[in-house]
């Protein structure tokens, strides 16, 4: 059995959410004031407040998932800003604290492990393109995702992002669709397909143009 094949299984996606928070972790412990205060690939969120965002997805169990929900009346930016504010520290070093005691915690508050395995893959380098980090998970890990991704639109719009592509890993397997042509490492090209237009920059073919052109109109 292939290493994309046994990430199949939910066990092995979550020991891979597992081995990516605990490097991330590593990671965080050498950043300065300056870089945990740095705007990240999400835009609207600090590199410090995408680790609280992290804490709380791990740290929040479904039913007080659903009650947030709920009360912000399923507006997912106010879900998430309510949250993340939940489980940032008074400092950098005290939201790293929070974010250690999760490392080995549950997936996330629901079932959809793949798409919580996407979620600190993506955040993940949210956070280290800006501090200068660099990190390339297995190629299993971002196999797993990358089908996730593609297969429908979750927490991110990317199935619909590659809609009409051929997209073509060249450090990998994973391949799907038809259409203009899309390559390029499978880390780039889910963070291309979760709406991050500086992974355009690692892809390649016509379709690059394409899915540039989309994420900068979204």
């Amino acid at each position: 059995m292939t290493e994309p094949q046994v990430l199949e299984t939910r066990r092995a996606l979550e020991r891979a959410i597992h081995v990516e928070r605990l490097a991330l972790a590593h990671d965080l412990a050498e950043l300065s004031e300056a870089q945990w205060a740095k705007t990240s690939l999400c835009g609207r969120w600090t590199v410090e407040e995408v680790v609280a965002h992290l804490t709380a997805g791990a740290g929040t169990g479904l039913w007080r998932w659903l009650l947030s929900m709920l009360t912000a009346r399923f507006d997912p930016d106010l879900h998430n800003d309510r949250r993340l504010a939940e489980h940032r520290g008074a400092t950098p070093e005290e939201t790293l604290r929070r974010f250690r005691a999760v490392v080995s915690g549950p997936a996330g508050p629901t079932g959809h492990t793949a798409a919580w395995l996407g979620e600190i893959v993506v955040h993940g380098e949210d956070i280290r393109r800006p501090s200068g980090l660099v990190r390339t998970p297995p190629v299993a890990t971002t196999t797993a995702v990358a089908r996730f991704f593609a297969g429908r639109d979750f927490t991110v719009a990317s199935k619909t992002a590659i809609a009409g592509l051929r997209v073509e890993a060249t450090d990998g397997p994973f391949a799907t669709g038809s259409g203009e042509l899309l390559r390029g490492p499978t880390l780039s090209l889910v963070m291309g397909m979760a709406g991050r237009a500086a992974a355009c920059e690692d892809l390649e073919g016509d379709g690059a143009e394409v899915l540039r052109a989309r994420l900068r109109s979204g």
